[in-house]
C-alpha cells in the first residue's frame, strides 16, 4: 500500500490510497481529511522549538508519515507567549502592539509546526533580520574580524549590542562567527549572553546581543582590583552555573578570561564570546591547542595537548577566581616559556609522580625547567579564606598533580562548602532564572567603588 497526500486546498487534505490486486490491476482509494496533520515516530525537536520534520527541509515537505490524526481549527489571538515561544527570545522581551497587531492580520496560526519558508516570513514581517530595525549608538571595541557596538532596537526599545562581523568576499563569514552562531542558539541560561537576532547583508553579518553594562575585566578596574569577598563568590557561582550547563550539554568554552564575562547592573554575570567554542561529540577528539588566552591556559595545553574535554575551561576558572580575590592576574605570561615558569614556580616542576608521561613531552623537554618546589597558595591569596582556597586549588589541580582529569568539574565546585553562605535555593532554580530573583542574593560595596549602580541598596 502507498499512502500520499495530493493537495491541502480548502483546508483539507486528500489521501490516495494505491493498492495491487491479485490479478497486477492497481487500485486507487481516495478519501478528504479535515485539517489533516502527520504524526512521525521519533519526532525530533529543532534548538528552535520546531520539529526537524517541520523545519528541517529547504522545500518544506514532510516525509515518511507514519500516521493521521485529525484535529479541528481554532482561530485564536496570537499571544505573547506564542510569540517569544516562535522567536526564541526571553519571556520578558517587549514587542510593541502595533507590531502584535500586524502580525495577526497575515501570520499563519499556531496549532501547526511552522517552516522556515512560514518562520523566516513571520519574523521579517515583525523586523527581525533587518539593519533598519537597529540604530548604531557607541563603538564599544574592535577586533581583528568584528566590531562592537552599543545600539537600540526599534522593535523593543532596549539597549543592544551589535558585533559587526566583515565579510570578505574571497572567504564568506569567519569560522567562529559561524561557531558562534551555532552554539549560541542552542544555548539559553540565565548566566549565558543571548542572541537576539541576525543580519546578513553582503558586507557583513550582524550578530544582536542583550546588552549588558561592562565585562569583569572593567568591573575589577572600576573597584580598584579590591572586590568585595561577597561579590567574588556570586560571581564565581554564576561564572560555575553557565559553565556547568555549557558543559551538561559538551560545549567547551576555551577562551574564558574576565573580558569576555559581562555583567549588567544588577550583577548578573553571563558567559559570552563563544567564537573558540566547541562542541565536543566524542571523548577521543583532539582540537587545537591555540585556544584560549594566554594567561588562562592550562600547562597541558601550552605543551601542545590537543586532547582536552571541559577541564580546559576550569583552569581559567581558578584563575579568574584568584584574580577577583588578590587583585592582580594569578599567571600574567608574556610567552608560552614564561607562562609554564610561572604556573611551576607557584605549584612545583611537575615530575613523573605528579604527572605521568610528563617526562616523555618534547616541548617539556626542550624548555629544561629547573626544579622548582610548590608554595603554599595563602602567601599568594590572603584575602581567601580556607574554603576559598580550597576551591582555587581544585580547579587548577592539587599541587604536584598536574593531570587535567584532577580538576573538578564545574556542577561539583558550585557545590563546595566556599558557596554555602549562599543558601540552599541557588541549585534549585531554573536554568532560566537568575539567583538575583532570591532576595538573600544582593551585591554588597566593593572597597573604593565609586559608582552606586553595583551597591547593595542601603548599605
Amino acid at each position: 500500500m502507498g499512502l500520499g497526500i495530493l493537495g491541502g486546498g480548502g483546508g483539507g487534505q486528500t489521501i490516495r490510497q494505491v493498492y495491487l490486486g491479485q490479478d497486477g490491476t492497481r487500485l486507487e482509494h481516495t478519501v478528504t481529511l479535515l485539517y489533516a496533520y502527520i504524526v512521525h515516530e521519533n519526532l525530533k525537536m529543532g534548538s528552535d522549538g520546531e520539529s526537524d520534520q517541520a523545519s528541517g527541509t529547504s522545500s518544506d515537505e514532510v516525509q515518511s508519515p507514519t500516521g493521521v490524526c485529525l484535529r479541528n481549527r481554532v482561530q485564536r489571538r496570537i499571544s505573547m507567549e506564542d510569540l517569544n515561544k516562535r522567536l526564541s527570545l526571553p519571556a520578558d522581551i517587549r514587542i510593541p502592539d502595533g507590531y502584535l497587531e500586524k502580525l495577526q492580520l497575515s501570520s499563519p496560526t499556531f496549532d501547526q509546526p511552522l517552516s522556515r519558508l512560514s518562520r523566516r516570513a513571520s519574523l521579517s514581517e515583525i523586523g527581525f533580520g533587518k539593519l533598519e530595525t537597529y540604530i548604531k549608538l557607541d563603538k564599544l571595541g574592535e577586533g581583528t574580524y568584528a566590531t562592537v557596538f552599543k545600539g537600540r532596537s526599534k522593535l523593543t526599545d532596549n539597549l543592544v549590542a551589535l558585533k559587526e562581523i566583515r565579510l570578505e568576499h574571497e572567504e564568506g563569514a569567519p569560522c567562529t562567527a559561524i561557531r558562534e552562531v551555532s552554539l549560541l542558539k542552542d544555548l539559553k541560561h540565565a548566566n549565558i549572553v543571548t542572541l537576539h537576532d541576525i543580519v546578513h547583508t553582503d558586507k557583513s553579518l550582524t550578530l544582536v546581543f542583550e546588552y549588558l553594562d561592562k565585562d569583569l575585566k572593567q568591573y575589577m578596574d572600576d573597584c580598584g582590583n579590591i572586590m568585595s569577598m561577597h561579590n567574588v563568590k556570586i560571581f564565581l557561582f554564576q561564572i560555575l552555573r553557565g559553565l556547568a550547563y555549557c558543559h551538561k550539554r559538551k560545549v567547551l568554552h576555551r577562551d574564558l578570561k574576565p573580558q569576555n564575562l559581562l555583567i549588567n547592573e544588577r550583577g548578573e554575570l553571563k558567559l559570552a564570546d563563544f567564537g573558540l567554542a566547541r562542541a565536543k561529540s566524542v571523548p577521543t577528539k583532539t582540537y587545537s591547542n591555540e585556544v584560549v588566552t594566554l594567561w588562562y591556559r592550562p600547562p597541558d595545553v601550552l605543551l601542545g595537548s590537543s586532547e582536552y574535554s571541559t577541564q580546559i575551561d576550569m583552569w581559567g576558572v581558578g584563575c579568574i577566581f584568584y584574580e577577583m580575590a588578590a587583585g592582580r592576574p594569578l599567571f600574567p605570561g608574556s610567552a608560552v616559556e614564561d607562562e609554564l615558569h610561572l604556573i611551576f614556580r607557584l605549584l612545583g616542576t611537575p615530575s613523573e609522580d605528579s604527572w605521568p608521561g610528563i617526562s616523555s613531552v618534547d616541548e617539556f623537554k626542550s624548555y629544561n625547567f629547573p626544579k622548582y618546589k610548590p608554595q603554599p597558595f595563602i602567601n599568594h591569596a590572603p584575602r581567601l579564606d580556607t574554603e576559598g582556597i580550597e576551591l582555587v586549588v581544585l580547579t587548577v589541580g592539587l599541587p604536584l598533580q598536574y593531570e587535567s582529569k584532577k580538576r573538578i568539574a564545574a556542577d561539583e565546585a558550585m557545590k563546595q562548602a566556599y558557596f554555602k553562605s549562599l543558601g540552599a535555593q541557588v541549585h534549585t532554580l531554573h536554568e532560566s532564572i537568575s539567583i538575583f530573583t532570591l532576595k538573600d542574593i544582593q551585591l554588597q560595596r566593593d572597597p573604593g567603588y565609586r559608582n552606586s549602580s553595583h551597591l547593595e541598596s542601603g548599605v
